[in-house]
């Protein structure tokens, strides 16, 4: 998935690296969903960008990293599994609950990022609709 890093590399590592390029990039966030080009629910290996960079396989969950910050957010079903997973990776586990927006981690963002600052993502597995409420966080 990444030419620059062994696939030996730790959490830690991967996140170091992301945070290098973002900061030689002006990027002041990244966000990495659970999504390939065609939004399938279960990415082929090449699409899991989540997975690699988190530690965290369960099947829904979208992970934000900034220079000070990385936080995989999901729903209720995967809490106890991303908990052991995001252990020591120092990726925080953000609790989606019920009644809360779809996209909490917009509004976050919308808060932790300044104004005028740039947040990245790969355009080809965000939907139309995403990156419209993105845009407008």
């Amino acid at each position: 998935m990444n030419a620059r890093l062994p696939e030996t590399s730790s959490i830690p590592e991967r996140l170091a690296s992301l945070r290098g390029a973002m900061a030689r990039e002006g990027v002041a966030a990244y966000l990495v969903p659970s999504a390939d080009p065609h939004l399938s629910e279960y990415l082929p290996g090449r699409w899991q960008g989540r997975e690699w960079l988190s530690g965290f396989t369960g099947s829904a969950g979208t992970l934000v990293v900034t220079a000070d910050f990385a936080g995989v957010w999901t729903d209720s079903r995967y809490w106890e599994q991303a908990n052991a997973q995001l252990a020591g990776t120092g990726v925080q586990l953000m609790k989606m609950t019920g009644g809360q927006l779809t996209t909490p981690h917009f509004e976050w963002l919308a808060q932790n990022v300044a104004a005028g600052g740039t947040v990245g993502v790969d355009g080809a597995v965000l939907g139309v609709a995403a990156a419209r409420a993105l845009a407008q966080a």
